[in-house]
């Protein structure tokens, strides 16, 4: 909890859900270890990727462990470890990286809400959290989005004061003329937070008036409903869950300074790319002919539309699952000229199984191809000629996944990537 009350919701930080498995816990956090490792980070970006890294690592600490990932679901983070926050979790950088409101969809939040003389002035109004939902090809070359907005704004006829010109209000007896009321409320087992928020009978003013004389216009509510159209700019390398923030266009309150209007950018999945910070990946397919003897052509439209044109040269050939680095094809940098890079996982097209079944291909195969060292085995006393079937990895994987055989880290990068090993042709 921070000074606005928020809560951390671990889940959100991993960006999957609360009956997400195991693997899909550990996924999430290898995907959010590499996209945030400061050092895949330009130089003004490297303390908040930092604080991201490391929360992302201890929401993980918690939800990995069955036992930590209970007492969590039940009892929120106070129940981890028997205190707040649970071990070595520094609330204030995980709410700030993070955003307070998390998971509020649309609804107002309480980021920058405050007590009467918050920060020696006025209070400060509600936010207001819009979630936006944009297309990686949207973010890779930026987007400009108009849409309406409304919302209150101090009424033009009494200046905010829900009176008549001349009229003389009283105190408010509901907030005894602070303008605001408090509310309490329970964000755990034995946590409380309290809340300021603008009183509902006299708007915020401190003061009311009589009924006859309450102003024509807003008939004393203090405000009129504003309809305006509002224009955003989401600038080329923007990052999912990064904040756009209109400043002072969120409802206006009598006695309080204007809240924001912030779009927190959600980056929709694609279908053939995968980002990691500033860095994408894409599969690209190669026939076994292409493999051992090159090629030079078009392996992917971009996500601007541009062919990406390589060339694979004769005498090395390439190997299933080989990944390529392609230098300053990734996603740009925000303000920046430089882009990150990408990466091409080879994918071998295999003869189909008719073209295998001709004894023809098969013959010009092997006549082709070198013939290599066959392994021998000491001699054995009895041979047993068994029948086989193709297994699939995953079945197998999900069916034995406690057996001791199974290497459940043996194909996972660390949390900085450094088992990732690409090579270039």
């Amino acid at each position: 909890m921070n000074a606005t009350g928020e809560t951390i919701d671990l889940y959100e930080v991993l960006g999957v859900s609360k009956t997400a498995t195991q693997a899909e816990i550990k996924k999430a956090y290898h995907k959010a270890a590499l996209a945030h490792h400061p050092d895949k980070q330009p130089e003004h970006l490297r303390d908040e990727a930092e604080i991201k890294f490391k929360a992302a690592g201890q929401a993980y600490e918690i939800l990995s462990d069955e036992s930590k990932r209970a007492r969590y679901d039940q009892f929120g983070i106070d129940g981890v470890e028997g205190h707040p926050g649970g071990p070595d979790i520094d609330l204030e950088d995980f709410i700030n990286m993070f955003g307070a409101g998390m998971g509020m969809h649309g609804m107002p939040g309480m980021h920058g809400m405050g007590g009467p003389g918050a920060g020696g002035g006025k209070p400060r109004g509600r936010d207001v959290i819009h979630q936006y939902e944009v297309t990686l090809e949207e973010l890779y070359k930026g987007k400009t989005v108009k849409f309406g907005s409304s919302r209150n704004v101090l009424c033009p006829s009494c200046k905010g004061s829900g009176g008549k010109e001349g009229a003389k209000p009283k105190q408010c007896s509901n907030c005894e003329g602070t303008g605001h009321t408090t509310s309490l409320r329970q964000i755990g087992r034995g946590l409380v937070t309290r809340d300021e928020v603008p009183c509902p009978v006299c708007h915020g003013n401190g003061s009311i008036f009589k009924e006859k004389e309450k102003c024509r216009k807003c008939k004393g509510a203090c405000v009129r409903e504003e309809k305006k159209v509002l224009e955003i700019y989401i600038p080329p390398g923007a990052k999912n869950n990064e904040k756009i923030v209109m400043q002072g266009e969120a409802d206006e309150v009598p006695g309080y300074t204007t809240g924001d209007i912030i779009f927190v950018v959600n980056e929709k999945e694609h279908e053939s790319f995968a980002r990691a910070g500033a860095d994408l990946t894409h599969t690209i397919k190669v026939t076994l002919q292409e493999a051992i003897c090159g090629f030079s052509r078009v392996v992917l439209k971009h996500l601007d539309g541009r062919g990406i044109h390589i060339e694979h040269k004769k005498g090395k050939m390439l190997q299933q699952g080989q990944i390529l680095k392609v230098e300053g094809e990734g996603m740009p940098y925000k303000r920046s000229e430089n882009k990150g890079d990408l990466y091409l996982v080879v994918e071998i097209i295999w003869p189909d199984e008719e073209w295998l079944a001709d004894d023809n291909n098969i013959a010009k195969i092997k006549a082709a191809l070198p013939e290599g060292p066959v392994p021998t085995f000491e001699a054995v006393e009895h041979v047993d000629e068994v029948e086989f079937s193709v297994a699939d990895l995953d079945d197998v994987h999900n069916e034995h996944h406690n057996g001791p055989w199974v290497d459940e880290d043996s194909d996972d990068e660390d949390e900085d990537g450094a088992n990732v090993q690409c090579q270039q042709q």
